[in-house]
Formats: structure tokens, sequence, C-alpha cells
């Protein structure tokens, strides 16, 4: 190791600790430190470089990507310390959930293959292949239920779900979108779809009455997110799941005037929180779509169970 007082000096600043206490547990890349503290490549970059100068890491070369490591010497020195600074640092434990969500991510070889296929999907042409077919084919495949679209807005995805669903519950807090979507619902005799007025907070849907409580990107306009996935968790049955689409956390600041939006997306670790601090279990969390255009969303689907 170098000076002692060089050091330090390193280890006083906050988002360097974080980053050690993540090289301490496991060999990372600059890609996936990035992903866990949510701060830019370049900046990931100079404090690497900075900790290596010091002789607090190490890098090896994996494939194209170098992959750090707290520095063997080092661990025996410095771990001590920085483990009692981390009861300082708020982001510590989150920091953790995030390490943990991303070495299950590297673990999921058949989620890399889909991921991939994802990107061909709708740009390579294959005669008889559509989102449509394969919506409709997973429809028919779906078990009769009964369920609850959260923010329905105007019932693109009720009306989908209404063909197969024993029932489907349709709640917006727009007096308009109810209007309409009840309206369309009448017109193409679909019996099965209900639409009610209500807020995502306090949802007019009876405890224990739906087996799908389901978000699709409404998640980002309540108000407080933690109570709306506790709504949907009051609503399910025993052994009901939820299902929440939405956009990864990012930085589109017009979102808020464009699309009314509340909150600028969830980080992973974020949404599967909230779904386990309502009392969820056997919570999952997936990246499912990315944006090809600027400002390059990303959407997750994040699902999980109440116990029987």
């Amino acid at each position: 190791m170098s000076s002692i007082l060089k050091s330090l000096r390193l280890l006083a600043d906050p988002n360097r600790l974080r980053i050690l206490l993540l090289l301490a547990a496991e060999e990372l890349s600059v890609a996936e430190l990035q992903e866990i503290l949510g701060v830019g490549q370049s900046t990931i970059s100079t404090q690497l470089s900075q900790l290596k100068s010091a002789g607090l890491i190490e890098d090896r070369r994996a494939g194209k990507n170098n992959l750090y490591r707290l520095e063997h010497a080092a661990a025996s020195s410095v771990l001590p310390v920085i483990r009692q600074a981390a009861a300082e640092i708020p982001e510590a434990a989150q920091d953790q959930a995030a390490l943990q969500l991303t070495l299950r991510k590297r673990q999921d070889k058949s989620r890399a293959f889909f991921d991939e296929m994802a990107g061909r999907f709708g740009k390579e042409y294959v005669p008889g292949r559509s989102w449509k077919g394969l919506a409709e084919a997973l429809l028919k495949l779906m078990p009769p239920m009964v369920i609850a679209d959260l923010g329905a807005g105007e019932g693109t995805f009720s009306l989908l779900l209404a063909q197969r669903a024993k029932k489907v519950i349709a709640v917006d807090n727009s007096e308009k979108m109810v209007e309409y979507g009840t309206s369309l619902a009448e017109k193409q005799g679909v019996g099965a779809l209900e639409y009610r007025l209500g807020d995502l907070e306090s949802v007019p849907i009876e405890d224990g009455s739906v087996d799908l409580a389901f978000f699709s990107q409404s998640l980002h306009h309540a108000l407080h997110p933690g109570r709306a996935i506790a709504e949907g968790w009051r609503i399910l049955k025993p052994g009901g799941r939820i299902a929440v689409l939405d956009l990864v956390k990012h930085r589109f600041e017009e979102a808020r005037e464009l699309y009314a939006d509340t909150w600028l997306g969830f980080s992973e670790v974020e949404l599967e929180s909230l779904l386990q601090q309502a009392g969820f279990v056997n919570v999952q969390t997936d990246l499912v779509h990315k944006e090809t255009e600027a400002p390059y969303f990303q959407t997750l689907l994040a699902v999980g169970d109440k116990r029987l």
C-alpha cells in the first residue's frame, strides 16, 4: 500500500467508501458499480483510478471488462475500518441489496439470452410472428381470474385481459377516462370489464377479492407509491399476485410536465423493496424493454405473491 495519509484521505469520502464496501464483497465492473450506485461512468472510473493508485483495489481483465476488487493486503488493514464507517453511511444497506440483485442477474443465463433476442424481435422479419399474436396466445393460456387493472387509463390493456378473465375491474381517477372506457367496453360488448372511479391509494375494491393486481405504467403517478402497493396487497386474495410494469429511474425531468409524472421511475431495488414492505413474497424484478430513441426509457416488470 502507498502512503497511509493518502489512503486515509481517500477513505474520508463516503462514495469511495461505498465502492470499497462493494468491492470487498464481490468483483465488479465499472458498469455494475454504475448501476448499483446510480452515478456516472466517468465519476466511477475516476474514483477507481484513485483507489487503485493508493493500492486499495486491484483489477483483472475478463473479456471486454475489467473487474475490480479490494486488494488482498488492503482487505486485512482497511476492511475493519470501512465496515465500521458503513454504519454512518445511509446508502450502504441499499448498496448491498443492489449488489445482490446484480449478482442474480449475472447468474441468469437464460435472461441474458432473452435480452439479446428482445433486441432483435420486431427488427428482423419472421413470417407469422408479431407482438399481437404473442399477446393473444398468452391471453388464451391465462387461467380465468378476477383482475384489478389499477390506473387503467382508457382501458386498452383491460379490454385485452377481459377476453379471458372472469372479471376485470379497471380503476382510474379520471372521470373522463372512466366514461370513455365504460362506453368502449359497452360498444365492444365486453361484459367482463367494469370501470370504477377511484384513487390508487384508496382503491374502490373489497378486501381479498381479486386474483391479480396489475399496475401498468401507473405507479409513477401515485403520490405515495408504497401506499398504492399496499392497496394492491389489501385487495388480493391469499395466494394472489401483483404485477407492476413501470419505468426504470431516469433523468428526463420533462416527463413531469409532458406526462404528469410524479416520480421519474424506480430502480429495481426500490421497486423490490416497495413490494416486500407491503408483505409480498417471492418478489422478482426484470428489465423487459429498452427504447432505442431518446430519452431511452427502460421498462421494469416486478411480480410478487401474497401468502396463502
